[in-house]
């Protein structure tokens, strides 16, 4: 059994920029903790409970099936407004939100209904990095420059390039993500302060620019009251506070 990653003070720090406000934490949010920090769900859990964070019970995830009735009230409004709402948009009328698109989607799906279902606009993702900008941070990660070259060679943010270096690994086009030289501080600065207007960007552009996932960046954006192309992150903090 491999042995899991300890919790030091930079992963700990990551750890809560990453739930940020949420609470309580839910379980999905631990899962994408858990993956990005390359740790189990169970230990992410346990540490953020040891921090005095509330977080969801996994049994409680776990017990959001569909009743008879729910899954007939579904499929009645999804009938009913043929076309009219997307998976999201559904989610958040039905039952008070109380399942998320991705439930609904499966939930409809298995119902054999999603040609009722409203298509989710596609927004064109805008090129963060040109073409050459991204020959050069290739060539520089494989000569092995820390982040901060890299970011001061391109004139980005260290959080935008470390954004860039993992959608490049995932992508296949470097081995690893570049070392930071200085980590000391770096987590405290506004991530997205440095993209300036988001609101042209799609919440997956701004995650692959700073480095966050995407329900972390729709963290970043309702905490702050923000609008992302395909998110509204101020009409989601209005009705948190109402």
């Amino acid at each position: 059994m491999a042995t899991l990653p300890k919790w030091t003070d930079e992963r700990t720090e990551e750890l809560t920029n990453f739930v940020g406000g949420e609470s309580p934490i839910s379980q999905d949010t631990v899962a994408e903790a858990a993956e990005q920090l390359e740790t189990s769900t169970r230990s992410v859990s346990s540490k953020l409970r040891k921090m005095g964070y509330e977080v969801e019970l996994a049994s409680a995830k776990s017990s959001r099936a569909f009743s008879e009735a729910q899954e007939a009230t579904l499929s009645a409004f999804v009938n009913d407004n043929s076309g009219e709402y997307t998976y999201a948009e559904i989610a958040s009328h039905f039952e008070g939100g109380a399942f998320t698109a991705k439930s609904i989607q499966g939930k409809i799906l298995s119902m054999e209904l999603t040609d009722h279902v409203k298509p989710a606009p596609k927004v064109e993702t805008p090129r963060t990095y040109s073409v050459d900008e991204e020959n050069t941070f290739i060539t520089m990660v494989n000569d092995g420059a820390f982040v901060e070259a890299i970011a001061d060679k391109l004139d980005r943010s260290v959080n935008s390039v470390r954004g860039k270096a993992l959608s490049l690994l995932r992508a296949g086009e470097i081995a690893a993500i570049p070392k930071q030289e200085h980590t000391k501080g770096a987590a405290k600065d506004d991530p997205l302060a440095d993209l300036g207007d988001v609101s042209g960007m799609t919440v997956e552009a701004i995650a692959d620019s700073i480095g966050k996932t995407a329900r972390g960046v729709k963290t970043m954006l309702t905490r702050r009251g923000l609008t992302a192309a395909d998110y509204d992150g101020a009409a989601k903090k209005e009705k948190a506070a109402s």
